[in-house]
């Protein structure tokens, strides 16, 4: 939580010189404390794992935060047994005339298809757009970042030679980024993809910026002004064993994969996988929910002011 200090104080200029956040009494004296209302669209095949990810990562903060969980009415989930999606999941149209502090848009394992060409589009892009005038903050991962830059932009994916599969080193390159505020210089990141949203468009439009980069993985964090809208490119959620169990998978039905970068210690498949990227994740999301949700999202949710 933000420390509070007087705005007269001397310390409040090396503090911002530093870019650490901190409140002026006056402020802090006037905020009303509610929980946070984070909605999470889940479009992974393997749902328990995945919203297990997100539910660890969004409760190591002392916010109080209350997740629910959505999937889309046009799309019936093959992996996830239907008592279990009845019992946890809601519809787009029982949640639609609510806000939301926050959403979560997943990655989903087809990025090999054109984008109109997923069953779910159409339902995904009337999402995006209520997102808009309904959440405060919208993080899109993976191929839900490549979705949004490409409904919102017009920023389209691209094939890459090899698929990118493993652990990668990343680094800020945007200095003042509160997202990424108490970063190691260098921080790992878990990739898994066949495509990527190319840089030169991305840094080409006006209203976003690049957040942190990656010499091997290309752009991983892009914002908006004020983060009402962000896209990270890579799984920092991803557990231990998610990329060792995706690289068993492929290799016992015999489709082309190689070995995850970075990942078994001496590229050795036969020892346990390291995790890296664990403090990085929590910090990420973290920063996400205190400066861009909690910090910025109106103690009256119906007052979310709707992006232009």
């Amino acid at each position: 939580m933000p420390i509070i200090i007087p705005p007269e104080l001397p310390a409040a200029a090396s503090l911002q010189r530093e870019n650490i956040f901190y409140y002026h009494t006056p402020r802090a004296l006037s905020q009303d404390i509610r929980m946070l209302h984070i909605l999470v669209l889940n479009l992974m095949p393997t749902k328990i794992a995945t919203e297990t990810q997100f539910v660890r990562l969004l409760g190591n903060t002392p916010i109080q935060v209350e997740v629910e969980l959505m999937a889309f009415d046009s799309h019936t989930s093959k992996n996830t047994s239907q008592e279990h999606m009845l019992t946890f999941y809601k519809t787009f149209e029982q949640v639609k005339h609510r806000n939301f502090d926050g959403l979560i848009i997943t990655g989903a394992p087809i990025e090999q298809l054109a984008f109109e060409e997923a069953d779910y589009w159409e339902e995904l892009c009337r999402i995006m757009e209520w997102s808009k005038s309904h959440v405060q903050s919208t993080l899109h991962i993976c191929w839900g970042a490549q979705a949004g830059l490409y409904y919102h932009y017009g920023i389209q994916k691209r094939w890459m030679p090899e698929k990118l599969f493993g652990v990668f080193e990343h680094e800020v390159t945007h200095k003042g980024s509160i997202l990424f505020r108490g970063f190691d210089d260098v921080f790992l990141v878990p990739h898994s993809r066949h495509t990527e949203t190319p840089r030169e468009p991305i840094a080409a439009e006006p209203r976003l910026k690049i957040l942190a980069e990656s010499e091997r993985a290309g752009v991983y964090a892009v914002s908006t002004d004020g983060g009402r809208q962000i896209f990270i490119t890579g799984h920092s959620e991803y557990d231990t064993l998610t990329l060792e169990n995706e690289y068993l998978r492929d290799k016992r039905a015999g489709k082309p994969i190689h070995l995850p970068e970075n990942y078994y210690p001496n590229d050795d498949d036969t020892q346990r996988p390291r995790n890296t990227w664990r403090s990085s994740a929590n910090l990420l999301f973290s920063n996400w929910l205190n400066y861009f949700v909690y910090q910025e999202s109106p103690y009256d949710i119906q007052a979310i002011t709707p992006i232009q």
